[in-house]
């Protein structure tokens, strides 16, 4: 049971290689958790042993997807608190996040009390704060009750929690520096990788087939406005929207403010990734139209 010195909330981080990453995410939440998993999907480098030597539970499950992987880790896991903390391996908790976290839960109780908490995202760059360009403040659902939060599995890319009450906003940041990204090689071969898997997710989910996907809503939650956002930009023409988007943040939204490593992360991220994921899938509904099937779901089978 958990420590009356403790908050009632229990951390849950994905991992896989996340040996540069994982020590300040554990660090931030020494002493003031109830419980730490971390649900490792096979790593090969040191993950385990400073999961373990830092007192977190570690629990191996293979990875499909981050959403298939949060719900089996929600479902599975002997959680002791009915609060989650979900996390990545490279964030980590500020002390004032912390302590909001902590008060809040003493007074989320009864009727009409929050069952999600939205956090504030830090984003870290190649050593460099993104405050501009629409990057700051950014919130993510990341405190939810177990009892009350769904994952949607459509999410091929991102992941995104959704409960079911009302939710609030916390004080204090939640830093994301991914260490493992240092190398900008790295950061592009990871991007190649997940523009194919948006472009299966945007044909799936955004086209004129798919009647069911969420309509969002602009003055609802953060989670709902992206929503409203995505079912916007799909509307828009594939290869002009990149540039739309880029000068979207990069001069309207002041990203030109983060200078040198916030322009290569505003091109990079905004246009370089979002042009990629338009060419595959262009090339994929291509494919479809031809019947043809698709590659990289014929090598995943």
């Amino acid at each position: 049971m958990p420590s009356t010195s403790r908050a009632d909330v229990t951390a849950v981080i994905l991992t896989f290689n996340e040996e540069r990453n994982l020590t300040a995410c554990l660090e931030s939440l020494v002493d003031w958790v109830a419980q730490v998993f971390v649900v490792d999907s096979g790593s090969t480098d040191r993950t385990v042993a400073i999961a373990e030597q830092l007192g977190a539970t570690v629990v191996t499950h293979p990875f499909e997807s981050h959403a298939h992987q949060w719900n089996w880790a929600l479902a599975t896991l002997p959680l002791a608190s009915e609060w989650v903390l979900a996390l990545d391996a490279d964030q980590s908790v500020t002390p004032e996040l912390r302590a909001d976290i902590a008060r809040s839960l003493t007074t989320w109780n009864g009727p009409g009390a929050p069952a999600g908490g939205y956090i504030n995202r830090r984003q870290i760059f190649r050593g460099k704060w993104i405050r501009y360009g629409g990057y700051y403040p950014k919130y993510m659902l990341k405190l939810f009750r177990r009892s009350a939060v769904t994952i949607d599995e459509g999410d091929l890319v991102d992941h995104h929690f959704r409960v079911a009450g009302l939710t609030a906003k916390l004080a204090g940041d939640l830093i994301e520096d991914n260490q493992n990204e240092a190398a900008i090689a790295v950061w592009i071969d990871k991007h190649n990788r997940y523009a194919v898997r948006q472009a299966q997710e945007e044909i799936a989910r955004w086209t004129t087939a798919a009647s069911d996907a969420p309509a969002g809503d602009l003055f609802g939650t953060p989670d709902e406005r992206a929503l409203w956002q995505k079912r916007l930009w799909n509307r828009f023409p594939l290869y002009l929207r990149p540039f739309g988007y880029f000068f979207y943040r990069y001069v309207i939204r002041f990203g030109f403010m983060d200078g040198k490593q916030g322009f290569i992360f505003h091109f990079l991220q905004a246009f370089w990734y979002r042009l990629l994921v338009d060419i595959n899938r262009d090339e994929l509904e291509r494919r479809q139209r031809r019947g043809l099937v698709d590659p990289v779901k014929a090598r995943e089978r």
